[in-house]
């Protein structure tokens, strides 16, 4: 089987960040989002991958050959950007003769659920989780046994609030290549994009059947507010705290669950929690907290919280000396 992953998109909830880097590569919790999908995949035991790559492509590429240079990769073209199902139509030659099926996960969500068993499973399984604003997203409806009647992408009136969450494995790729045919033939498109759930409603008309699958955790890593809940909550992971410790810095408290890259210099600062810091960062007299700091960057006399920095990046804030006399009151906000 193999693992097909679109990662051709611009990232423009994410700029910007995404205008030197793919979305995919931006950090979370001390790993690129592309990292934390990957090694899922292979811990399940997949070893082919497709990535449909545009936007940056190259640094995907090199991100990939470097981060695992034995993985079995191809690299498909994207260009113009035209949704998913028109990312998968172009890859479609690479996976509708698999017997075995294919797998499907979009390039900017991290998902945690037993991935082996749902490889395992004989048929077509979407993976969801209940939401409470289901009418941001495409919504899975599903009759007697579990099995799926229909899949809708953000429909104004929604009938489900169990939310496809960028993970498909697809029992019969053939089906899945015609339907994506289909919707290009046709120009069928929804929200001016080929959508993926539109392709997934012909298959489900022509008589495939899927059921559902519901994730431990989804993290969807597509804007900047739910990047950092994402790093916050990988870095509260049991796993993670067990093998994470820590250098001693000068004058300095760590606060955990953080994650520090190699080569750091840290001096005279608080640090924590929920905090990723990347490779040879520098960080001096600097208060800071849920925030993804990225390689080689310095801060100084900073306090900072809610905050994303890319890498090579630098701030100084300002060091006050003062001298307050009684009832006085100083607001810097």
């Amino acid at each position: 089987m193999k693992a097909v992953i679109p990662v051709a998109g611009i990232g423009s909830r994410l700029r910007p960040h995404t205008h030197t880097q793919p979305k995919s590569l931006v950090p979370v919790a001390g790993t690129p989002i592309l990292g934390h999908i990957i090694d899922r995949v292979v811990a399940a035991g997949v070893e082919e991958f497709v990535f449909v790559i545009g936007y940056l492509g190259e640094k995907i590429k090199h991100y990939v050959r470097r981060y695992h240079p034995e993985l079995r990769a191809e690299f498909v073209v994207q260009d113009p950007r035209e949704g998913i199902a028109h990312a998968l139509w172009l890859a479609r030659e690479q996976f509708r003769h698999d017997t075995d099926g294919v797998l499907i996960l979009l390039g900017d969500t991290i998902v945690d659920v037993d991935l082996k068993a749902i490889l395992q499973d004989p048929g077509s399984v979407l993976a969801v989780q209940e939401v409470k604003t289901p009418s941001m997203f495409g919504l899975v409806e599903t009759g007697p046994g579990g099995r799926v009647l229909k899949v809708v992408e953000k429909p104004r009136i929604p009938k489900s609030n169990y939310a496809m969450v960028g993970l498909y494995k697809l029992a019969h790729p053939e089906v899945l290549a015609v339907a994506l045919e289909r919707l290009i033939d046709e120009n069928l498109r929804t929200y001016d994009e080929f959508q993926l759930t539109d392709a997934l409603m012909l298959m489900i008309q022509q008589g495939e059947e899927m059921t559902t699958a519901t994730v431990d955790s989804w993290f969807d890593c597509g804007r900047k507010d739910t990047l950092l809940e994402a790093n916050a909550r990988l870095l509260r992971r049991p796993d993670a705290m067990r093998r994470r410790e820590y250098p001693e810095f000068a004058n300095t408290i760590i606060i955990p669950p953080v994650s520090i890259g190699k080569d750091c210099q840290i001096s005279n600062s608080i640090i924590g929690p929920n905090v990723a810091i990347g490779d040879k960062t520098i960080i001096q007299h600097t208060v800071l907290s849920d925030s993804i700091i990225g390689s080689y960057s310095e801060l100084r006399q900073a306090v900072m919280h809610d905050c994303i920095v890319g890498s090579d990046s630098s701030f100084r804030g300002v060091n006050h000396s003062l001298n307050i006399g009684d009832n006085t009151e100083i607001d810097y906000s």
